[in-house]
């Protein structure tokens, strides 16, 4: 049994003025942090570059295409345990922590009661680093603050809704534990640590000990009681100064793809032991570009057989659009000059693609996409629209028509279109 070292350690006396200093300070950076929060918005997905590849001939759907045949999705999840629950058809919706403390929770408890929502997806290890919810288990309470107050309480209620809860968990960029433990982190050519576009620093996938920390945060979240537990993150950096790392010669060993399905993998089996089940978020891209899928890691064959669910992130904004990169974006053949204006068609096209990775004659992870509910106001006027309850439903039905039945809906401050959503008695 590993056993893990907090960055952080209790200090009793010292002068009087520096305890209201480090309570101000501290608070400073809770503002900060949700200042940013809400300007930038959280979520992978975000900072990749799309590879659009050769052009083809242009086409474009004069009507939606007819479901595709071939997909199949496979009901019953190969199971590492017996003691796992049986799967539920997920239609869901991420709730950020700073809105997951039970006494915020009354609303999307009442989407979950009057909808077809069945299923929430909250924050235990965010993308700064942090555990959002003060735990003392050895190892964690360092990185632990007080956004989620009385998580258990909290996880209970929406039991007792009948709601499945899924724990997010940021893997590898994480700017806390990779600062706290630089021989865990990402490295440059200098020694020095390695910093992404945004500035923060990154576990190196490549040192199976950063993984024990990762295990560790899974496992407390099953002892919580979460039903499954969500990877994000789940992959190498994709912007800044990549040429600048050195990964030593770990890299020349392994490929990032098997890197990763192998950490992937690891999580699982830690998690079959507490019945917890462990799904993956993924690029939408990697289902039709193999050169952003060998840079990030992330390969759409393999992680079908190292997760329990595979979650592509297909929102229509993130795909180049032409003033971006002068063409656009291909999908399955189809060029999208504005992707996030033609909703239904990226993610049916995108979907398709990833069927052509699914193998009917094995057991293989479940597809339940991330759809997007937000609207892409930072793109250049004429390559976004305003998302409401129709564009959010054109995708659901383009999941439906696809062959796939669920889906979880983004939105990085947890605001959603209601009337996209069936309403059950």
């Amino acid at each position: 049994m590993f056993r893990l070292k907090s960055r952080y350690k209790d200090h009793v006396g010292g002068k009087r003025i520096f305890l209201p200093i480090l309570s101000a300070f501290i608070v400073l950076c809770y503002l900060a942090a949700f200042a940013w929060y809400f300007v930038y918005g959280f979520g992978d997905g975000q900072d990749l570059d799309e590879d659009t590849g050769d052009l083809p001939a242009i086409t474009y759907f004069a009507s939606p295409p007819a479901p595709s045949p071939v997909i199949m999705i496979r009901e019953n999840v190969s199971d590492i345990a017996q003691n796992i629950p049986p799967a539920v058809k997920v239609r869901g919706l991420y709730v950020a922590a700073w809105f997951a403390s039970e006494a915020r929770m009354a609303h999307y408890i009442e989407i979950c009661d009057t909808t077809e929502i069945n299923a929430l997806v909250i924050d235990v290890k965010d993308d700064l680093g942090q555990i959002t919810f003060v735990t003392d288990t050895e190892g964690l309470s360092g990185t632990s603050v007080n956004i989620i107050h009385d998580i258990e309480r909290t996880i209970l209620t929406l039991k007792n809704h009948g709601i499945y809860t899924i724990a997010r968990i940021v893997c590898f960029n994480d700017p806390v534990w990779s600062s706290a433990h630089p021989e865990l982190a990402i490295h440059n050519t200098m020694g020095e640590l390695w910093r992404d576009g945004r500035g923060n620093t990154w576990l190196d996938p490549y040192n199976t000990d950063s993984w024990d920390y990762i295990a560790a945060v899974s496992r407390e979240a099953a002892r919580i009681g979460f039903d499954e537990i969500q990877l994000d993150y789940v992959r190498f950096p994709s912007d800044g100064n990549l040429g600048a790392i050195d990964y030593g010669s770990a890299g020349a060993t392994k490929s990032k793809a098997e890197i990763i399905s192998e950490f992937v993998a690891y999580i699982r089996a830690v998690l079959a032991e507490e019945g917890v089940r462990l799904s993956a978020d993924v690029f939408g891209i990697i289902a039709i570009s193999n050169v952003d899928a060998e840079n990030i890691g992330q390969d759409m064959g393999l992680l079908l057989n190292s997760a329990d669910y595979l979650c592509p992130m297909i929102y229509p904004s993130h795909f180049a659009n032409k003033r971006q990169n002068g063409t656009g974006q291909i999908i399955n053949d189809v060029l999208f000059e504005a992707p996030d204006l033609e909703p239904y068609d990226v993610v049916y096209n995108i979907l398709l693609g990833v069927s052509d990775h699914l193998d009917a004659d094995s057991v293989q992870a479940v597809i339940r996409p991330y759809l997007q509910d937000f609207t892409a106001s930072y793109l250049d006027e004429g390559y976004y629209q305003v998302y409401t309850a129709a564009q959010v439903l054109e995708q659901i039905n383009a999941v439906y028509d696809a062959g796939f039945d669920e889906w979880i809906i983004w939105n990085h401050i947890s605001v959603y279109s209601e009337d996209a959503f069936e309403a059950v008695d």
